[in-house]
């Protein structure tokens, strides 16, 4: 369900979030659409060869939930994403369950802009990527 949060209504501490679970469809879809065929990513020998248990997720398939984030659940859909600044802080495998989350830190009047704090935690509970989203709310 896509929430209809107008700009009205949002407030500064407001806060949402959802659980995904990395799967190789994912991983193909996003090589797909992509074209990355950097082993990190396609081949879990050339990973494990470089110290991981198996192939790395995408950095910008995990950062992607981002979109999900902002654009489903807060604002949801009066929103129109203006910028996600993000940073990796720890690797993600196919299979990981991830918890995305965020929060209303600014709200802009001038120009009807909200900036969420967000975050990204596996299933251990490590931060994994955090960023800043600026989203414009239509209404």
């Amino acid at each position: 369900m896509i929430n209809e949060y107008t700009f009205a209504q949002i407030e500064v501490g407001m806060e949402a979030s959802f659980k995904v679970r990395i799967t190789q469809a994912m991983m193909d879809s996003f090589r797909g659409v992509t074209g990355d065929e950097n082993p990190m990513h396609t081949e879990k020998s050339y990973a494990e060869e470089n110290g991981f248990p198996g192939v790395v997720a995408y950095g910008l398939l995990v950062s992607s939930f981002y979109s999900t984030l902002a654009g489903v659940h807060l604002p949801g859909k009066y929103c129109l994403l203006q910028e996600v600044s993000t940073q990796f802080a720890l690797p993600v495998f196919v299979g990981d369950e991830l918890s995305v989350s965020g929060k209303v830190v600014e709200k802009n009047d001038s120009v009807r802009q909200i900036v969420l704090k967000a975050q990204i935690l596996n299933q251990d509970g490590k931060k994994v990527n955090r960023a800043k989203i600026k989203a414009g709310v239509l209404r």
